[in-house]
């Protein structure tokens, strides 16, 4: 696979406070690729030092391009979202067409006129006038009729309910990703994007504490619900943690012998948000 993001020591501070600390990443085309961490922990400044935003130290390549002193070029190739809610509500839905096609050269106006027309949105409401399930088709019209090769979404289902945040990702997928294209997602909501992520980056207080496949993940990261019995077996492997809930311990383990483990209890492949939550905490 061809890389086309990679930092090595990217650093960023604002004062005494370091936000970025020596952070070395690989992003390949045709990833989707979540960014995932607490509230100040990071991702924004790893993404605005990817998309020109801000300056850093350190190297960042993004396309073949610097992105602090190139950004005018290497932003023709790239789509920034930050919340699908967000549309100018004042503007009209053929207003806000017309403001796209004028600001991006990659826009293809029949294209999103195209995905439009097999909806029941109104070209000449305002966006204000529309319901949300209607301001997720227009916003996704806009994406998917931008030819990127790198889509930036920065929490973009926030303030909608789950059944708009599932359609916005399913219509993503079918109508926008393919192999030539990148996605790099920032949200909370780790459960509802687990299974389009291929690849995974935890951000803890300005450092990467894992960049992963999902598929390794699967396969190194395992969960053990032990027989009473047991638990001081389990305990004895190293797990890198525990938690008791209603009675009943299960732990965590990385790099362990599934067999090994099944020998004890039963094994299932660890959910992306207790991984999180066990990294973290630094547990």
């Amino acid at each position: 696979m061809t890389n086309i993001i990679t930092a090595q020591n990217l650093s960023k501070s604002f004062g005494s406070f370091q936000a970025l600390k020596n952070i070395n990443l690989t992003i390949q085309k045709g990833q989707i690729v979540g960014i995932i961490g607490a509230n100040g922990a990071g991702k924004t400044t790893l993404l605005n030092s990817i998309l020109g935003l801000s300056s850093y130290d350190g190297d960042l390549d993004v396309l073949g391009y610097a992105p602090y002193t190139q950004r005018d070029e290497m932003m023709k190739h790239i789509c920034f979202i930050s919340d699908v809610a967000t549309l100018p509500k004042w503007m009209k839905v053929c207003e806000a067409i017309d403001f796209v096609e004028g600001v991006h050269p990659s826009f293809d106006r029949a294209k999103a006129l195209g995905f439009l027309s097999g909806t029941s949105v109104p070209l000449d409401k305002k966006i204000r006038k529309l319901s949300k399930g209607m301001v997720v088709q227009v916003h996704l019209a806009l994406i998917m009729s931008i030819d990127a090769k790198i889509l930036v979404l920065d929490e973009p289902t926030l303030g909608l309910d789950i059944i708009y945040r599932k359609k916005f990702y399913r219509q993503l997928l079918e109508d926008f990703f393919d192999e030539d294209r990148t996605i790099l997602i920032t949200t909370h909501q780790v459960d509802e994007i687990e299974n389009i992520l291929s690849q995974v980056i935890f951000i803890r207080e300005g450092n990467i504490v894992l960049a992963a496949d999902m598929e390794d993940i699967g396969q190194q990261w395992m969960v053990l619900n032990p027989s009473q019995e047991n638990i001081r077996a389990a305990r004895a492997l190293s797990p890198v943690s525990e938690q008791t809930m209603l009675g009943r311990t299960s732990f965590i383990f990385n790099g362990k012998e599934r067999s090994t483990l099944a020998e004890l209890g039963e094994v299932s492949r660890v959910s992306l948000s207790d991984l999180f939550i066990t990294l973290m905490d630094g547990e």
